[in-house]
């Protein structure tokens, strides 16, 4: 049955998914806030800013107005940054008229409340407004979804019927969804191997070998297992694929955002220069600071988050964070 969805966020990812959903046969409004890039979208069927020499099927509308995109739907996507996530909710909640499904594939922590996206959605979309939430995540570039190079991919809700909805959605012959109920393990796994491909950048930076990226990646995910525990995610959760799977794309491909901006770390530029390179969110620096914060409140010990937070910001030399990991006491392996 074909459905009307909202995509909010047309960046890359917002993009791609756009494109699998009305490869679909679904009917796909791409909401943004640019009035030039929605132009170039509806004229010209390409978002060259993001996703160069990709063209886009005609069916895909873009709109900068949010009622309108949103207006008899029956899915909202969000496909934003995690800053913008509470003030565009916000604004959603004054224009959305019926109950729909709230979906999300961001991947962050936010900064000042280190909530979980779901928590926000929740906090500013009246439950009268939604019919459920669900997380879509794990180990997927945009780049190559929109090639339709094969992708596989969760989708996380406590209403399986929401979680269904969604993963017949997206599924086709290059995108396959898996179900999971547990939300909270996926959206920190999500949110926190962004932190750690930070660090498996730098490491490339510095020129460091295969033996230290998967040191840095097997203790990262312990790292990220035992903070998603304590919030009560299922442990299982972090070897699926929005943990493990995840982590390792984020930590190996020089499509990882976060990856691109530790490896400029590792070569010896401060984080201003680094952001102004990128030209787009690095979710891993705030993501590292609300991660950071979360471990000392819970007692967590997570010694490569707190090394990457040094770096990040207390300008700590990334070589010398390096040694002194190296260098800590033995002990066992857990």
């Amino acid at each position: 049955m074909v459905k009307k969805i909202a995509v909010l966020g047309a960046g890359s990812w917002g993009t791609a998914l756009s494109m699998v959903l009305n490869e679909n046969g679904h009917e796909v409004r791409l909401w943004g806030n640019h009035a030039n890039q929605m132009q170039e979208i509806n004229e010209k069927h390409s978002n060259s800013h993001y996703l160069p020499d990709v063209l886009l099927d005609e069916n895909i509308k873009g709109y900068t107005d949010l009622k309108a995109a949103v207006k008899n739907v029956d899915v909202v996507l969000f496909v934003i940054p995690t800053k913008a996530i509470r003030s565009v909710a916000h604004d959603l909640a004054k224009v959305l008229e019926g109950p729909v499904v709230i979906a999300h594939a961001s991947k962050g922590l936010e900064q000042e409340s280190h909530k979980r996206i779901s928590e926000i959605l929740a906090e500013e979309i009246p439950v009268e407004k939604r019919k459920a939430i669900v997380v879509l995540s794990g180990p997927s570039h945009a780049e190559e979804v929109a090639v339709k190079d094969i992708t596989t991919i969760t989708s996380a809700s406590s209403n399986e019927d929401a979680a269904k909805l969604i993963q017949q959605l997206f599924m086709n012959h290059y995108f396959r969804v898996y179900t999971n109920d547990d939300i909270i393990g996926v959206e920190l796994g999500a949110a926190l191997k962004n932190i750690i491909a930070l660090g498996a950048g730098a490491l490339h930076g510095l020129g460091y070998g295969d033996n230290a990226k998967a040191a840095l990646m097997t203790r990262g995910l312990a790292e990220i297992s035992r903070l998603g525990v304590a919030f009560g995610a299922e442990p299982l959760t972090f070897i699926g694929l929005s943990g493990v799977g995840d982590l390792i794309v984020t930590c190996t491909s020089i499509h990882s955002r976060n990856w691109r901006a530790g490896n400029l770390l590792g070569k010896g530029h401060n984080l201003e220069e680094v952001l102004a390179n990128m030209g787009m969110i690095v979710e891993g620096v705030s993501t590292t600071k609300a991660a950071y914060e979360l471990a000392k409140q819970k007692g967590i010990e997570m010694p490569i988050t707190e090394a990457i937070y040094a770096v990040l910001y207390k300008k700590a030399d990334v070589k010398l964070v390096v040694s002194n990991l190296m260098t800590r006491d033995g002990k066992s392996e857990d």
